[in-house]
């Protein structure tokens, strides 16, 4: 009876603690094991215990070996003991001996609840491990039971979950009981069990709630190609229709709005711009940095990097609160963007062209020449004629070479620069152009971000 006793006893926990009954057969068996282990000594492994759920019966084997003298009568049997149960057996065999489980006794029930209770724990624990690693990327929805300064646990079936400050939503405010949804993002087993951390500030949240909104990502016609979160102020989702003839910003904001707005009451007011791909960089990029229009794109495909040109109003907007807007839109594009204002950008290019590098003019001509701080064609262009023709060796004609090769020098340089007659500063009299520290070229060889005026892929008012 005791063996019905110790399984109906245990079959209670375990229902209440839904562990099946394979699980609880084989703690049953390790208990006995583990009973025989005290009693015996763990030197002895020629024991063994089956459990039979559905017949209520245990069954204690003992392997001994049949011997005419006996030494150890742990593992030896003498020979005519057995023979009185089994005669056939000789010198040498092997002799299994039946143990009632009732001889370990009453107390066995009570001390085998308290082994029952620590397997069942460490069983709750791996299933519950076992179960929240496969539901990893999902969502999970349960209450708030406790609150604490960092972590904040939520129990779902008995299983409680933890969402860490930094998972949380900034400025998002918790109360005890409320129902709240999170993405499972990872699963641990520590010494106190598993712990289930969610999160409502990964990108993948934002997903996720896109394919509970909608059906055509969840289905794969519209696809999510990438996401940038400041959560609980502003989102950019790159979204790509597989189907021409469904537009995907469209599908994503819903009747009037339906589908969108309720992400956004679920991120507690998070703004979500969503943007249509374009297999075009600058488009893509002009898309992302909405709500600012850029007025010119200059795209660097070699390091993915652009140069966006906004009116000088619009540059602010373009940036945004702390660099957030400019910030999202490289992260979704995978471009590096600089802002920078039209006034700017626009500004006259300068060039510089010193004396010495002309070819016609002789060192004592530019020596002459510096001795009245006269280095550069813009400074001899400002230059009178009596000045220069006060210096030793200079004459009409030598004045007029020098001053129509440095002329010609300005020129070709401003050309190939893209600069302008317009270009030129107040205070150039002879139009020759204004003064820079180095020529255009070796500015780009210097600093690679010194770009060109109108290169060919430059994309003005992109839409």
């Amino acid at each position: 009876m005791i063996q019905q006793e110790i399984i109906d006893s245990f079959a209670a926990i375990a229902r209440e603690k839904n562990i099946d009954r394979t699980h609880l057969g084989a703690i049953i068996e390790e208990l006995f094991m583990t009973l025989i282990e005290k009693r015996y000594g763990e030197e002895y492994s020629n024991f063994s215990a089956i459990v039979n759920m559905d017949k209520g019966t245990i069954e204690i084997y003992q392997e001994k070996t049949v011997v005419e003298t006996v030494t150890d009568e742990v593992t030896e049997i003498l020979l005519a003991d057995a023979q009185k149960i089994e005669p056939d057996l000789e010198v040498g065999d092997p002799f299994i001996e039946i143990i009632d489980p009732a001889g370990f006794g009453r107390r066995l029930i009570s001390a085998a609840k308290q082994f029952l209770s620590q397997k069942i724990r460490e069983i709750e624990k791996q299933y519950i491990y076992d179960e929240y690693s496969q539901l990893i990327g999902t969502i999970a929805s349960g209450d708030i039971h406790q609150i604490r300064r960092d972590n904040i646990y939520i129990n779902i079936d008995k299983v409680e979950l933890r969402l860490p400050r930094s998972e949380q939503i900034p400025n998002e405010r918790y109360r005890r009981g409320a129902t709240i949804r999170g993405l499972i993002k990872s699963v641990e087993l520590t010494p106190k069990g598993p712990d289930v951390v969610i999160s409502r500030a990964d990108n993948q949240f934002l997903i996720r709630l896109f394919e509970m909104e909608v059906p055509e990502i969840e289905d794969g016609i519209i696809e999510i190609k990438a996401v940038a979160r400041a959560p609980g102020d502003r989102s950019k989702v790159v979204v790509y229709s597989h189907d021409r003839r469904i537009d995907a910003v469209g599908a994503c904001v819903g009747m009037r709005g339906s589908r969108i707005q309720s992400i956004v009451r679920e991120l507690s007011g998070e703004k979500i711009d969503i943007i249509p791909w374009s297999e075009q960089p600058e488009i893509l990029v002009s898309r992302a940095l909405a709500p600012a229009k850029p007025v010119n794109l200059l795209l660097m495909e070699d390091r993915s990097y652009i140069m966006a040109v906004f009116s000088d109003d619009e540059l602010p907007t373009a940036i945004g609160r702390s660099g957030q807007n400019i910030r999202l839109a490289s992260i979704v594009t995978g471009y590096t963007i600089d802002a920078v204002k039209q006034s700017d950008y626009e500004a006259p290019k300068t060039i510089t062209i010193y004396l010495d590098e002309l070819s016609g003019v002789s060192k004592a001509q530019v020596d002459a020449m510096a001795q009245i701080e006269v280095h550069t064609a813009t400074e001899l262009a400002q230059t009178s004629d009596e000045d220069l023709l006060g210096l030793k060796g200079f004459g009409p004609k030598t004045m007029q070479k020098i001053r129509g090769l440095a002329a010609d020098a300005l020129e070709a340089a401003k050309a190939e620069a893209g600069v302008s007659d317009t270009d030129a500063e107040p205070g150039d009299e002879n139009g020759t152009g204004p003064e820079v520290e180095a020529p255009a070229e070796a500015q780009q060889e210097t600093d690679p971000k010194v770009l060109p005026d109108k290169p060919a892929d430059m994309v003005k008012d992109p839409s």
